[in-house]
């Protein structure tokens, strides 16, 4: 991008009474102040589209987010749960244009009086295009690890090296690089003041992403959690400045709450909808799908890029994949999964540990995978091929809430800014145990093998898998 070019987009909101905002180009600065087109969508009715946006959701890459499932193999047991990445990128964008504008609307007291519009837009894009480098059924295959790339680091390959890179240059007149930068931060520098300030409204405590991905798998789920007041928490966001200038999204009294009941829908979505014990099955055997074509050599990491959650089990099932390769994909079709025959809680402590510690270390959970079979296969005197026996490993999760509250007019004893911990009393911490007692490692076996296996889960089972660990 040439310096000119730099110049005329590092422009100042404008708060004068115009019909609407402009950029330096006189486009205008949200999509919905002209649309050319809307999306009927199933929480927030129509979504806006700009002439740009349009353009973005019509590249081949962003259309193949409609065969990849948000939530994995969960419509296995909830239906409804068929919703893609299309729609929840859809969702936050849409989210992202609804905060820019509350913020934008409140000026000088609290808004983005000074934020350059360069920012606002590629906030936009960003979080129309936060999820276009996810591979099939979206996070599962993560799981693996290396040779697996994270998924942003694919998006700001696809961003930066696609139509759409074509189309951020020429239409919105930014850098594809800025834009990838918002979705996968660099390490090795900072990012632009303002983007920094506007990638918390991205990636976050508190973020679109969230605020649409729960209330949305919870219609589709159709279940009483996920629960969010998304417009009082939106309408409650400010733009704070400190002594020394630097520059936060705070959130008012007002916000609490929403806040509150955001932590809590994660929480029981992840105990009653991420977590359940049919769409963990179907997760891992993929990855142990995908980890044995890897293996043998049959598959790469770059072949999983750009596919669909279709095209990956039709690939799996080739005749040149390995042959647990092909059962596994071809049990996940017919909708076979593998069954519980052990749970561990982390109240078994060094032995839950133990097991924790496999999932950072997938050939060694494959090892002992295998050793595990072969050990039970002799017990109890059957055959039992070596996928047949599987760790199902939830990936702990982060429980943080670096968000500051505000009061216009503080409570005595209170100030007009705090910690979420000072305001509220809750830490991270909190969530955290209770995300520790909750969580449970699985051990599941080929359904066929399970009443032989079950009735010996105390005296076999679990020594074997002491002794091998």
């Amino acid at each position: 991008m040439s310096d000119e070019l730099q110049q005329k987009t590092l422009h100042t909101v404008q708060t004068s009474a115009r019909p609407y905002w402009t950029d330096a180009y006189g486009a205008p600065l949200l999509p919905d102040e002209q649309p050319v087109n809307t999306v009927r969508d199933s929480l927030y009715d129509l979504i806006p589209l700009g002439e740009r946006e349009l353009k973005l959701i019509n590249t081949p890459e962003f259309l193949r987010l409609q065969q990849v499932k948000q939530l994995g193999f969960v419509y296995r047991t909830w239906p409804g749960a068929t919703h893609s990445r299309y729609e929840h990128s859809l969702g936050c964008y849409h989210l992202a244009v609804r905060a820019l504008r509350s913020l934008l609307m409140r000026g000088e007291n609290g808004g983005l009086e000074g934020v350059e519009t360069s920012s606002i837009q590629t906030l936009i894009v960003a979080s129309l295009l936060h999820d276009i480098g996810h591979y099939p059924f979206s996070h599962t295959i993560e799981d693996l690890g290396y040779p697996i790339i994270h998924h942003e680091k694919v998006g700001r390959h696809i961003i930066e090296h696609s139509e759409i890179a074509t189309i951020i240059e020429r239409d919105y007149h930014l850098s594809p690089a800025r834009v990838a930068d918002m979705i996968d931060p660099p390490r090795s520098r900072s990012l632009p003041a303002d983007d920094e300030l506007l990638a918390h409204l991205l990636s976050g405590a508190l973020d679109v992403d969230k605020l649409d991905y729960l209330p949305r798998d919870a219609r589709a789920c159709n279940v009483p959690y996920g629960g969010v007041d998304v417009s009082r928490l939106i309408s409650a966001l400010r733009v704070h400045t400190d002594a020394q200038g630097k520059r936060s999204i705070v959130v008012t009294h007002k916000g609490i709450s929403p806040l509150h009941s955001l932590l809590h829908a994660r929480q029981e979505m992840f105990d009653n909808i991420y977590w359940h014990h049919t769409g963990r099955a179907f997760q891992i055997m993929l990855v142990r799908a995908v980890h044995d074509a890897i293996t043998a050599g049959t598959l790469t990491g770059e072949h999983l890029i750009g596919l669909t959650d279709a095209e990956l089990l039709t690939r799996l099932a080739a005749d040149n994949m390995p042959p647990s390769a092909q059962v596994l994909s071809n049990a996940i079709s017919l909708r076979h999964q593998h069954k519980v025959v052990l749970e561990v809680s982390p109240a078994a402590g060094s032995l839950f540990k133990q097991i924790e510690a496999l999932f950072w270390d997938a050939e060694r959970r494959r090892r002992i995978e295998h050793e595990l079979a072969s050990e039970m296969a002799q017990a109890l005197q059957t055959e039992i091929k070596d996928y047949e026996i599987l760790f199902d490993i939830p990936r702990p999760e982060k429980w943080e809430m670096d968000v500051w509250i505000s009061f216009e007019h503080p409570p005595i004893g209170m100030q007009p800014l705090m910690k979420w911990v000072e305001a509220t009393g809750l830490q991270s911490d909190d969530l955290a145990r209770y995300e520790q007692h909750q969580r449970r490692i699985r051990i599941v076996v080929a359904e066929h093998l399970r009443p032989a296996l079950l009735p010996h889960k105390h005296d076999i089972l679990l020594p074997a898998l002491e002794k091998l660990l």
